[in-house]
């Protein structure tokens, strides 16, 4: 019996791993469990899935963003994250000791958002560990929401259990304070990154219930639980995002107002050009676009450089 829990959570500032562990790369995979990850289909070697995110090496991504956020669309930047992991499915953490046999291989998406709005600014990161082998775990394993600005800051974390996630919130805003909440298991928005790299020809398509965002339900301060949502993957046709045999995976959420697209390339290993979030303003109604497009990417084994002589590496990202 796997035991899963998401917790969707607020909060500003989170660590790559503790100061007291080694420098373990993050991608260090067991042999059993990367035997797992390439008997699947789409993320083996088939398509080459299995030499791109098997070289200990993550995927980072730079994006320049514009946020809707009060009355304006606001600039900053976006960092994107993919990169593999073994994770225990009793603890929910990353596997390091090895010594716990409840362990599968994941993908994980680390999404971090920095943008000002006037004066102050905010820093939103977002974190996904969703199983590579769709037919054993079908779910994603966890989320976690981390969100901070001048006024205060939250945390929200979603845990999978046996029949339902776990929601855990902890904010610094009076109508959400802390709270603990059972939801239905069904699609997170917050894993259709990972699912866009792991297999779009398994996007899931029609009408479904949705999980919305852990971050967008946090800075609309909504409930978390499913809506109706029509879900469709097209070819891209439009010209905001630039590249060869673009697709666009498509959620619109009737109840919000709410369009998500993502775009991707259509070959694997399926890198993502870019996004947009249009829906109304809680403030004055009107509805605004949320952009992202990519502008710089690496392969980098990140946690072995965190070196003043290494500083010069965030040019390669184009980061501020």
């Amino acid at each position: 019996m796997i035991r899963i829990v998401i917790i969707a959570a607020l909060f500003f500032l989170g660590a790559c791993q503790q100061a007291t562990t080694t420098d373990t790369p993050a991608t260090t995979t067991s042999p059993k469990a990367t035997a797992t990850a390439t008997a699947s289909k789409e993320f083996g070697p088939a398509k080459g899935l299995d030499k791109y995110w098997y070289e200990g090496k993550a995927e980072i991504s730079r994006y320049e963003l514009s946020q809707n956020r009060y009355r304006d669309v606001h600039p900053g930047q976006a960092v994107l994250i993919f990169v593999t992991e073994d994770f225990l499915t009793d603890k929910q953490v990353k596997n390091d000791n090895y010594r716990n046999p409840n362990s599968v291989p994941i993908l994980k998406t680390n999404l971090i958002r920095t943008f000002p709005t006037g004066i102050y600014d905010y820093s939103i990161m977002t974190s996904v560990f969703t199983p590579v082998g769709k037919a054993d775990y079908p779910n994603t394993l966890k989320v976690t929401t981390t969100a901070q600005d001048w006024c205060g800051h939250a945390f929200m974390q979603l845990n999978l259990e046996e029949d339902n996630y776990r929601s855990t919130i902890h904010s610094y805003f009076e109508n959400e304070a802390d709270q603990v909440n059972k939801v239905p298991i069904r699609i997170l928005e917050d894993e259709l990154f990972n699912r866009v790299r792991i297999s779009p020809s398994s996007l899931p398509t029609g009408k479904h219930e949705v999980l919305p965002s852990t971050v967008f339900a946090r800075l609309r301060h909504i409930k978390f639980q499913p809506l109706p949502a029509q879900l469709s993957l097209t070819a891209y046709t439009e010209s905001t995002f630039e590249g060869q045999n673009l697709q666009v995976y498509t959620v619109e959420y009737p109840s919000l107002k709410r369009t998500l697209e993502i775009i991707f390339e259509k070959e694997a290993p399926y890198e993502i050009v870019g996004w947009t979030d249009s829906y109304p303003s809680a403030f004055d109604g009107q509805i605004r676009t949320s952009v992202a497009k990519k502008t710089h990417q690496v392969k980098q084994a990140y946690w072995s450089n965190n070196a003043l002589s290494d500083m010069a590496l965030r040019e390669k990202l184009g980061l501020d």
